[in-house]
């Protein structure tokens, strides 16, 4: 497999279980984690290069950008799968809710830095999206980041579905140029996913009884990512869809609303100019 496939979240669960796999199959994989002795030991691991950056700080995701950038000739994959659910409201440096921050507006900002490459490799760019995103009925495009309503689950909910509406809205700017986008939902599977909340899916993912009858290995909630990565867009699956279990699937109903995406997009265009 002749690709360079960088995945963000790679030091720990789904990510580390991909580029394992991916590096099995010969790709030339690049780790990206937050955590330094965690990235560090999986790249250790697997003979591979790593970078470090925290999705809460958008000058770390810039300079991430830029190394990117700097380091590789092509990029064959990026996979958007760092992201994170947050206990309670919390603003970051930047100034943007925590929850909204790390899920969308960071992903999205290296997505955009990194386009002139994406295009110039026929990339594909995939997103780890959610279930969650169906429970969203209450999607404020004037409000992304839940001033008025802020919840875990609604939060989470609604930055899974905006890497749903990322996904489409990418695939409407840029397909034309090469680019190939999809989301995919991986299954609710045993990692370190929100261990270090009040949230029940605490108790779903670490509780062991619980752990070992709802929930599914990392190796096998990183196959969708690994099938998008190794197959041929536009004949093994469609471009700017949205997966579960390989195959396309219904959202919210917002998550199919192409206007909705477009403002998605321009609105975190804009805020990234305050920055």
């Amino acid at each position: 497999m002749d690709k360079t496939v960088v995945i963000t979240g790679s030091s720990d669960g789904i990510g580390a279980a991909a580029v394992r796999e991916l590096a099995a199959r010969g790709a030339r994989v690049v780790i990206v984690g937050r955590v330094p002795e965690k990235t560090r030991a999986v790249a250790g691991e697997l003979g591979a290069p790593y970078h470090l950056a925290d999705y809460a700080d958008l000058a770390q995701v810039r300079r991430l950008a830029a190394e990117l950038d700097a380091a590789y000739p092509r990029i064959d994959v990026l996979a958007n799968n760092a992201g994170g659910l947050m206990d309670e409201r919390t603003m970051t440096v930047d100034g943007f809710e925590k929850t909204f921050q790390v899920n969308h507006l960071a992903g999205f900002l290296l997505t955009t830095l990194l386009l002139p490459k994406l295009i110039a490799s026929d990339a594909t760019v995939i997103q780890t999206a959610s279930v969650a995103a169906r429970a969203t009925n209450n999607f404020d495009i004037d409000d992304l980041q839940n001033a008025r309503d802020w919840g875990r689950q609604t939060s989470y909910g609604n930055t899974k579905l905006e890497n749903i509406l990322f996904t489409r809205e990418l695939h409407r700017r840029y397909g034309h140029q090469g680019v190939s986008a999809a989301a995919f939902h991986p299954g609710l599977v045993g990692s370190n996913f929100a261990h270090d909340t009040k949230h029940f899916l605490n108790f779903l993912y670490h509780t062991p009884v619980v752990r070992s009858l709802f929930t599914s290995s990392p190796e096998k909630g990183a196959r969708q990512l690994v099938w998008l990565a190794t197959t041929q867009p536009g004949a093994d699956w469609q471009r700017g869809e949205y997966y579960e279990r390989e195959k396309p699937a219904k959202s919210a109903m917002a998550a199919h609303d192409d206007e909705l995406a477009r403002r998605l997009w321009d609105e975190s265009e804009r805020m990234l100019t305050e920055v």
